[in-house]
């Protein structure tokens, strides 16, 4: 971004509308115990508007030439002059871009207008949900130049998404990342079966403390509480929380267990319950914590991680008080099986002292002995089957083996390999045959060509050899007239045949 680019934009920004006003009102003033809390930070604040002053000509001065680091730093300190406090920017992820030493760099668009942002390592390892493209998020930082580019820029201190759907992405996040760690598959410590006194986090006007008071009132009068008051709504609801579990945790001969209590209410009223710092604390706690927060349809970070999720607050009462009541209803119900036991055995004994008459002895005697024949019979009819069903397998078993056998029978053997020894004495007859043929036919051809090669074959053109005889009795093919003379014996060899005559005259022309 050159300086003549900069400068509209920062006479732009300190034009900029004033702040929103807070959209949720400060929890109310808690009775009872009292703990310090850090204040919940606000919703939105924005930097304060400057007072357009009055455009006055201004007084024509010498010319100064900046050097490009002298005019950036000058224009930093301008905008982190006149916007000291935090701003709060709300946009679109564009450009995300995490880098390996753990800062992360992005852009927020708004139309056509985009911003930088540079979330710094501490800042980015106390987010709750991991940013990415597209994601429309509240940015709260500091506003900034950054000097080696010549680029304004917001340092983020915190993130956060913005809508019910971004709430259910930080939750589902933080629930895969806190599932990685292992800290929803810990060993669970069991509840105490008799419980003298249960510590209730919760607020202490809500709806779910009576409920539970109600409920355990009812199922076990002399079961004590103690409540510690708590904000279950809004930002200082984890912090408000995690302060009861600690307080508890280090009384604990004061209580047996833990109970987190709330009524049920939309994602975003049960944000404070998604909270990772509260998880850790729940997960670290030494006594027992039961989770009975919202419905039975809601689910939040405190019910995975505590050692007992109830659907509501009163089911979570009942869950910690059944064991008593259990006992309760045991002991009723052992009464009534008791007398009734009596009952049923005081009829009996009178119905078989009534029955005790010889001809009832004798038809018992009779039914028994029809029962054992009709036993018998049954036995009979299962044996018989069981020698059907084992004959049939023997049966089948015996028709596999033959089957297998004939596979394997020499004669059928033979046979294939009778007919496999005539198809490899055909095949040797028909290649010994084309072989004999080739060969044959290559002679033909080498006779041919011997044949026009051979004298005999000059001679039978009419042509003759005639051979010079000398004394000593060899003999010289004669190729020139000049060398013989008169009366000197020659031989020609004819095709057929050779004669003897004298030469008579020599002609060499």
């Amino acid at each position: 971004m050159s300086s003549d680019d900069f400068i509209p934009t920062l006479q732009s920004l300190r034009k900029q509308r004033t702040p929103r006003k807070n959209a949720k009102s400060s929890a109310p003033t808690l009775p009872q115990l009292s703990f310090d809390l850090a204040p919940p930070p606000a919703a939105t604040v924005a930097a304060p508007a400057v007072a357009k002053k009055p455009a006055t000509k201004p007084p024509a001065v010498e010319r100064t030439v900046y050097t490009v680091r002298q005019l950036i730093a000058e224009l930093r300190q301008h905008v982190e002059g006149a916007y000291t406090g935090l701003l709060n920017v709300e946009g679109e992820i564009s450009n995300f871009r995490p880098a390996a030493s753990g800062h992360l760099y992005f852009t927020l668009k708004d139309g056509d207008a985009q911003l930088p942002i540079v979330l710094f390592r501490r800042q980015a390892s106390l987010l709750g949900f991991k940013p990415r493209d597209g994601m429309q998020v509240e940015a709260r930082g500091r506003i900034s130049v950054y000097e080696t580019r010549g680029q304004l820029q917001l340092i983020a201190e915190t993130l956060r998404p913005r809508g019910e759907g971004a709430l259910q992405l930080a939750f589902e996040q933080l629930k895969r990342r806190l599932q990685a760690e292992g800290l929803f598959d810990r060993p669970r410590k069991p509840l105490p079966q008799f419980p003298q006194c249960i510590g209730i986090v919760t607020s202490p006007t809500g709806a779910a403390l009576q409920d539970i008071i109600h409920v355990i009132r009812r199922r076990h009068a002399r079961l004590n509480l103690l409540v510690f008051p708590a904000v279950v709504q809004g930002p200082q609801c984890p912090a408000s929380v995690a302060a009861g579990i600690r307080w508890f945790n280090a009384h604990p001969d004061r209580v047996d267990l833990i109970l987190i209590a709330r009524g049920g209410g939309s994602l975003e009223d049960l944000a404070g319950f998604n909270d990772e710092t509260l998880a850790r604390v729940i997960a670290a706690s030494q006594l027992p914590v039961v989770s009975g927060v919202g419905h039975e349809i809601d689910h939040t970070i405190a019910d995975f991680v505590a050692d007992l999720r109830a659907p509501t607050p009163s089911a979570a009462a009942e869950i910690i008080t059944a064991a008593q009541h259990r006992i309760e209803e045991r002991v009723l119900s052992l009464e009534r099986r008791i007398l009734r036991a009596g009952e049923f055995h005081m009829l009996r004994a009178r119905q078989r002292l009534q029955r005790l008459s010889a001809e009832q002895v004798l038809a018992r005697v009779q039914d028994a002995v029809g029962r054992r024949e009709q036993r018998v019979d049954e036995l009979r009819f299962r044996l018989a089957t069981a020698m059907d069903r084992r004959m049939r397998n023997r049966v089948n078993r015996l028709a596999a083996l033959e089957t297998r056998l004939r596979r394997h029978d020499p004669t059928l053997r033979l046979s294939l390999a009778n007919r496999r020894l005539a198809n490899a004495e055909a095949r040797l007859k028909r290649v010994a045959s084309e072989i004999t043929a080739r060969r044959q036919t290559r002679i033909a051809h080498a006779s041919a060509r011997l044949e026009a090669l051979s004298p005999l074959a000059v001679l039978n053109r009419g042509y003759a050899i005639i051979y010079l005889e000398r004394d000593s009795g060899q003999s010289t093919i004669l190729r020139d007239a000049g060398v013989a003379e008169p009366n000197q014996k020659i031989r020609a060899r004819l095709a057929r045949g050779s004669v003897r005559a004298t030469i008579t005259e020599t002609v060499t022309k």
